[in-house]
């Protein structure tokens, strides 16, 4: 699995939570299912443990994960998580679609040109 690409800009901690936070949205990894440890996932990505630590705990803040002590991180389940990032995708779309309006540009024309009309 391919979760940091070099030419990107963000840091290797952002990549790798973004990555997690699709494939677990997407249903990819499962409610429950433990994540790799810390250790073998620095090992895989050729990077320091502190920037998968560092992943995982903005996971975990994120809601995406929890800890269980002296075994790992493991996949929160649930349609909180979707709930969640439905609700932040209109909060986003919300704002977006009122910069247009401010400027002048009408919401529907701007929806249409970018391919979202019925």
């Amino acid at each position: 699995m391919n979760l940091i690409n070099y030419q990107d800009s963000r840091p290797i901690y952002e990549q790798i939570t973004e990555r997690y936070k699709v494939l677990i949205l997407k249903g990819v990894l499962a409610p429950d299912e433990q994540m790799p440890s810390v250790r073998k996932l620095a090992m895989e990505l050729s990077t320091n443990p502190n920037t998968v630590q560092r992943a995982y705990a903005e996971l975990e803040r994120q809601g995406f994960l929890y800890s269980v002590r002296g075994k790992g991180s493991f996949v929160r389940g649930g349609s909180d998580i979707h709930q969640q990032k439905r609700t932040e995708l209109a909060g986003r779309l919300a704002r977006l679609l009122q910069e247009a309006k401010d400027v002048g540009i009408d919401p529907a024309d701007l929806l249409a040109e970018a391919g979202w009309t019925k």
